[in-house]
C-alpha cells in the first residue's frame, strides 16, 4: 500500500520532473546521508521503518483507502467525520480538501459547516477501522477499486 499509493500517480499520468522535485530528493537524500554519517544505521532504518509503519494496517491509514476507493459506483471520493480528525490535522475532510485545496486543514470544517448543503448529501465514512474492514473483506473492494480518468492533453492529442 504505501508503495502504491506514492508510485500510482506517477505511473498512471507520469509527467516530467521538476527542477524543485530534483531538490527535494536530494535535501532528503543529503539528510540520510548526515543522518547515517553522524548516527550510523539505526536512525536510517528507523525513519524507514517508521514511515512503513504509518501506512500499515492500523486505524489511522484507513484515510488512504477512504479518500480514493469507490464504495458506491459514481462517488469516487470521500470524506471522513469521525474524531481520527483531531488529531490528524482533519485529513478527513477529503472533499472539501478537494473542493478548496488552498485551505488549511484547520478550517476545512468551516467549509462543511457554512455549507452544508454541499456536503451533508454525499456518501460519508465514520470509521476507518470499517473502511479497512471493507477493503480486506469486501470482494467488490481492493487495489483495482480506483476511478482511473482519462488525460485530457492524451485524448486532446488523438
Amino acid at each position: 500500500q504505501p508503495f502504491f499509493y506514492s508510485l500510482r500517480p506517477l505511473c498512471v499520468h507520469p509527467k516530467a520532473v521538476t527542477r524543485m522535485e530534483v531538490l527535494n530528493a536530494l535535501v532528503q537524500l543529503a539528510a540520510d546521508a548526515a543522518l547515517f554519517a553522524l548516527w550510523g544505521l539505526k536512525p536510517v532504518v528507523y525513519l524507514l521503518a517508521s514511515s512503513l509503519l504509518g501506512l500499515g494496517l492500523h486505524p489511522i491509514s484507513g484515510h488512504f483507502v477512504a479518500e480514493h476507493y469507490m464504495f458506491l459506483k459514481g462517488h469516487e471520493t470521500y470524506s471522513y467525520y469521525g474524531p481520527l480528525n483531531c488529531i490528524t490535522f482533519n485529513v478527513g475532510y477529503h472533499v472539501e480538501h478537494h473542493d478548496f485545496p488552498s485551505i488549511p486543514g484547520c478550517n476545512l470544517p468551516l467549509v462543511r459547516k457554512i455549507a452544508p448543503e454541499y456536503y451533508d448529501h454525499l456518501p460519508q465514512h465514520h470509521s476507518w477501522v470499517k473502511v479497512l474492514w471493507d477493503f480486506v473483506f469486501e470482494d467488490a473492494l481492493g487495489p483495482y477499486a480506483r476511478v482511473k480518468r482519462v488525460c485530457k492533453l492524451a485524448e486532446d492529442r488523438l
